[in-house]
């Protein structure tokens, strides 16, 4: 039964190559169909995981949790995730993205239905999240799968800026999709029918609608390799082959040789899974708190709130492109240099949004775009960089050792630290924790200003 189930996860086999007069359109049209499909996809997971940062002032309003809870709830899914984005890559890398992708989306979206049956159990919830978490460790992995085999090399940063986006489309579209449901809620009567904690269950309900059903087009429309089509790989059709770090690209790796050979060995990719941590300190200490920070201390109304934290997503988008095309085209395969220009500027907003006074609220929403739109930047470059590292064959695994330590440490940082250090010190405390963060990534950072997407370790040592 289980080597069945395993065997559903399998990468497609490759079929017999298509006419040559067809492969051009047919593999334009997939690259296309690839990128819509993980990029929507990728976005729906957000939905089902960011939604919890609008629903900790109602936890702690409404159901009595402390800061301290709030954190440790999101903390579990930041431990499960960044252990399964880590584990469940290398089995990514091994597996049909088709249908592991599909799975983790789903199940989820069933976490995201149980969730607010429990709204002031505590451990219940703590529980449940760090299932969602673990779920949701099988995202990232099979599109860093499918990006390697369906866009080229030279064109990664860019291609990867592009998908990076679904970060920000799934987690900042939260906030407006819940303020439009509650309007028209309010518009019919049932607010006042439903009681006034009806947000905090729509914050998880409506988002876990759409993930299954996205779950659902996943599997009918993304694929698995090229060659699973009926194509070449992406080498050949674009010319470009660049050093893999192993004699056969095609080759499936097994997993010791994933993790002995091409992960653990790599000490360049040891040093952006430390960078990450700092990073995540502050992605996360500055969105997921940011309802609530801007809700107590700045007293600004729930509604503004959400919009102010659809600002911060959203205003990653074009930061992230820049950043993608930068690196790409300004750097020629350099990510260490915008990596470290954007981190320098976050710095210097980051302490503008702290001491901000109460009631300006424009600023605060400019510090946000601000931020957001330069912080998404480092996170997807370093994200890229881990891929540039490894063989296509070892890409899960080598951007989830990254993503494991930032979420093993630094989300939960920003999650679990951060509640403690507020409830203990105040948000300056808080602050002083955020900008030591950002000192830091900019230090490390700045020790890969010189390493490019041609570079891999492993090869040179060998010649």
């Amino acid at each position: 039964m289980i080597n069945k189930i395993l065997s559903f996860y399998k990468p497609a086999l490759h079929t017999d190559r298509l006419p040559k007069e067809e492969i051009d359109s047919r593999y334009k049209k997939l690259r296309l169909q690839m990128m819509l499909s993980i990029f929507f996809g990728y976005a729906a997971f957000y939905l089902v995981r960011k939604n919890f940062s609008l629903a900790k002032p109602y936890l702690i309003n409404h159901f009595g949790l402390s800061k301290s809870d709030v954190g440790l709830i999101a903390t579990m899914l930041s431990v499960s995730y960044g252990l399964s984005k880590f584990l469940m890559g290398n089995v990514s890398d091994r597996s049909n993205p088709r249908y592991f992708m599909a799975t983790g989306l789903i199940l989820s979206a069933a976490v995201n239905f149980i969730f607010p049956s429990f709204p002031a159990a505590l451990y219940a919830m703590a529980a449940l999240w760090f299932f969602n978490g673990w779920f949701q460790g099988m995202g990232w992995p099979p599109c860093a799968r499918t990006l390697t085999h369906w866009f080229c090399d030279s064109e990664r940063g860019t291609k990867f800026a592009i998908w990076n986006l679904a970060h920000n489309v799934g987690g900042g579209i939260v906030g407006p999709i819940i303020n439009w449901i509650l309007a028209v809620m309010g518009s019919l009567g049932l607010i006042y029918f439903w009681g006034e904690e009806s947000a905090f269950y729509l914050i998880f309900y409506v988002p876990a609608f759409m993930a299954l059903a996205m779950g659902i087009l996943l599997i009918i429309f993304l694929r698995d390799t090229p060659q699973s089509c009926g194509l070449p790989p992406i080498e050949e059709y674009k010319n470009d082959y660049p050093d893999t770090c192993v004699d056969d690209p095609e080759r499936e790796l097994g997993a010791k040789e994933i993790f002995f050979k091409y992960v653990f060995n790599n000490k360049m990719l040891w040093l952006i899974a430390v960078a990450n941590v700092f990073v995540y300190v502050i992605r996360y200490g500055v969105l997921d708190w940011a309802p609530t920070y801007l809700t107590s201390a700045k007293n600004c109304p729930q509604d503004l709130a959400r919009w102010q934290f659809f600002i911060y997503e959203w205003a990653g988008i074009p930061g992230t492109l820049l950043a993608g095309w930068a690196s790409d085209k300004i750097f020629k395969g350099r990510r260490g240099p915008v990596s470290v220009i954007y981190m320098v500027l976050v710095t210097v907003f980051v302490y503008i949004y702290w001491k901000n006074p109460a009631g300006r609220f424009w600023v605060d929403s400019l510090s946000l775009f601000v931020i957001g739109f330069l912080i998404y930047g480092p996170v997807m470059l370093i994200g890229v960089s881990a891929v540039d590292l490894a063989p296509k064959k070892a890409a899960g695994t080598a951007a989830g050792f990254t993503g494991f330590f930032g979420y093993m440490f630094g989300a939960v940082i920003a999650e679990l630290g951060m509640g403690k250090t507020v409830d203990k010190f105040g948000w300056n405390g808080g602050f002083v924790l955020l900008l030591a963060s950002c000192v830091i990534s900019i230090i490390i950072l700045s020790f890969t200003w010189n390493v490019r997407h041609s570079s891999c370790e492993i090869s040179k040592e060998k010649k």
